[in-house]
């Protein structure tokens, strides 16, 4: 078995953060399977290495999950990174979003995350190790308006991170939060796509506000993609794991 750590990256569409992690990732000799779903395959092509495979797979459905991580399983054996990457923006007032579009947030933000995450915990717990890295966002710790369905999406990302961080530290899985600031990527131009669909009652007047809040993470001193993922990448490295490792050790006695 090689001794290359695997890694499995949602939502890796070209002009995305995923995208930026898979390159990082594979810069650092990991085998990375880069995924999406199947109309943004296409994206994925220029990723295409042998340090890099590209994989279909649907956050939001069972079975594209359970094939996705059956595929990587039945090739590398394990899984020892996950990066829940996946998610989609949603701007607009709380009281005037249809609920179809907030419960889509949640499905893919937060849901699709959790579903990852319940296929993949077995195979990580029966290696005794593994770590799942959730991508938050700091409005799910400081949210604002004309974002609540994707600032309350990922404040759930952050409690269930907590949670499990405990829950699974019996199983030797660590669980990570990464919370990111503005960082440029694709996700302002979709946010500002999906006001298109909308045509707001009582905040008709704030059309140009909500619009600002759409592509705010886009504009000013926004975060290079490359630069961040290559951050995140670099926390994996063996002197960062060996301090993680310390920290823990020094809690096992809290959970038997």
């Amino acid at each position: 078995m090689s001794n290359q750590k695997v890694v499995l990256v949602t939502g890796c569409a070209k002009g995305g953060i995923g995208y930026e992690y898979c390159k990082a990732f594979a810069e650092k000799n990991c085998h990375v399977f880069a995924t999406d779903v199947s109309q943004r395959m296409q994206d994925l092509e220029d990723l295409q290495s042998e340090k890099i495979d590209t994989l279909e797979l649907d956050v939001t459905s069972d079975e594209s999950v359970t094939s996705a991580i059956n595929f990587v399983i039945s090739r590398c054996g394990r899984i020892d990174i996950l990066i829940n990457n996946a998610g989609i923006g949603n701007t607009g007032p709380l009281a005037e979003l249809p609920l179809d579009a907030i419960r889509k947030t949640y499905e893919i933000n937060t849901l699709g995350q959790l579903r990852m995450i319940q296929q993949v915990v077995p195979y990580m717990a029966a290696q005794r190790s593994g770590s799942i890295v959730n991508i938050g966002s700091v409005v799910g710790k400081v949210p604002t308006p004309w974002a609540g369905a994707y600032c309350t999406s990922k404040a759930a990302v952050h409690a269930m991170t907590h949670t499990l961080r405990v829950e699974l530290m019996p199983f030797k899985i660590d669980v990570i939060l990464v919370a990111p600031g503005a960082i440029k990527s694709n996700l302002g131009s979709n946010n500002l796509e999906k006001l298109k669909n909308y045509d707001w009652k009582l905040y008709k007047n704030f059309k140009e506000a909500i619009g600002e809040r759409a592509r705010a993470s886009q504009v000013g001193k926004s975060t290079d993609a490359t630069l961040f993922a290559r951050h995140v990448a670099s926390k994996f490295s063996p002197e960062h794991l060996g301090n993680l490792k310390k920290i823990k050790d020094g809690c096992n006695g809290l959970y038997g």
